[in-house]
């Protein structure tokens, strides 16, 4: 294949029978896939595999693409629905796919924006926490809206769910957040008002 094939043409040239062509998705998305990966199930060595489930099955089902949506937005569903379901077969919890580092303490002579940034990030780290406390579905739906900036009708795809239904449970799903931080960090809350 030469360069400046969009996706549309690469998995048709896939679909005629060129089996090599399908290395350029590969090649092309492995990195985006695997940090989806990671973030839902924290662990390299589980996400590298995930991540190779990912694209055999997407492979297997390339048929089924019809192209409605961009095919970053179809791998997103694979990726999202075979990491979800990894850690339901492994009973874990699911994880924030917004997998916040350890942050120093701002400096007391750092300028007045450390301070700001370290207040963010902690505020940040307690709303990850209390996404954490949530059930998988509830984590994911607010994950894929607030961090993945998914919009209702995309959430709805890649969930294989009505819109309406991903906004109801997005709301419970909110509700359900709000309710964590209220009970385990009701100190910070109060801080926030």
């Amino acid at each position: 294949m030469s360069a400046g094939f969009n996706d549309n043409e690469i998995i048709s040239n896939v679909l005629k029978g060129n089996q090599a062509a399908y290395a350029e998705l590969v090649e092309k998305y492995s990195s985006y896939v695997f940090s989806l990966c990671i973030k839902v199930v924290r662990s390299r060595e589980d996400a590298e595999e995930i991540a190779q489930d990912v694209f055999v099955k997407a492979y297997k089902y390339l048929a089924d693409f019809k192209g409605n949506s961009k095919f970053s937005t179809w791998l997103y569903t694979i990726a999202n629905n075979t990491a979800i379901s990894f850690l339901r077969k492994r009973k874990l919890n699911v994880a924030s796919l917004d997998n916040e580092k350890v942050f120093e303490t701002a400096d007391m002579n750092a300028g007045h924006n450390q301070v700001i940034m370290a207040e963010q990030k902690s505020k940040a780290n307690m709303v990850t926490k209390a996404i954490n406390m949530l059930n998988p579905d509830d984590a994911a739906i607010i994950n894929l809206f607030y961090k993945g900036e998914q919009t209702l009708e995309e959430i709805a795809m890649i969930l294989g769910i009505e819109t309406n239904t991903a906004k109801v449970r997005l709301h419970r799903a909110r509700t359900r957040l709000k309710e964590k931080m209220e009970t385990y960090f009701s100190h910070e809350v109060k801080d926030l008002n």
